[in-house]
């Protein structure tokens, strides 16, 4: 019983106390990843985030698991953290030309495909009684590419989403 009593705070706590004010959220990325995201609530503090990002020349796909927590006691503001990975394709595109004996050449790069390794973490701030969310994060991640290259980034990120 002395158990119970000592368990029973955790217990109440932790199913009353949500990080997110809602189920799911569509919007904008605008950063390095810059797209459309979608995130759905899988539990009282964790979400799936998906990033469809575009960009000149190639598409990427990103899925995510964030962990929420609430931040100072301003109501709708919460940080997260979390990881995930990457699919990335790039077309084949002309990258510019160069003269050679008098005569002009182009050049052209080959698409590629990359999968990669993310990280991220933020703060995401809910408006409470309107269906908007603004987010600021940081989105590390390592890509191996089939050119034989990888690439790193921080990949800062604002988001705009509304929120149902």
């Amino acid at each position: 019983m002395k158990k119970l009593i000592y368990l029973l705070p955790f217990l109440f706590f932790g199913t009353i106390l949500r990080a997110q004010d809602y189920n799911t959220a569509i919007g904008l990325r605008a950063g390095e990843t810059s797209g459309l995201t979608i995130k759905k609530s899988i539990g009282n503090s964790s979400a799936l985030e998906g990033i469809l990002g575009f960009w000149r020349h190639g598409v990427s796909a990103t899925l995510l698991y964030e962990r929420y927590m609430p931040t100072a006691n301003i109501a709708g503001l919460s940080w997260y953290y979390g990881g995930g990975g990457h699919a990335a394709f790039e077309n084949t595109f002309y990258r510019g030309y160069y003269w050679y004996n008098g005569d002009r050449y182009y050049y052209y790069e080959n698409g590629g495909m990359g999968l990669g390794i993310d990280g991220i973490v933020g703060l995401e701030y809910k408006i409470p009684r309107a269906p908007i969310a603004f987010s600021l994060d940081i989105k590390p991640f390592v890509e191996f590419n089939t050119n034989g290259g990888v690439w790193t980034s921080f990949d800062p990120g604002l988001g705009l989403k509304v929120a149902f």
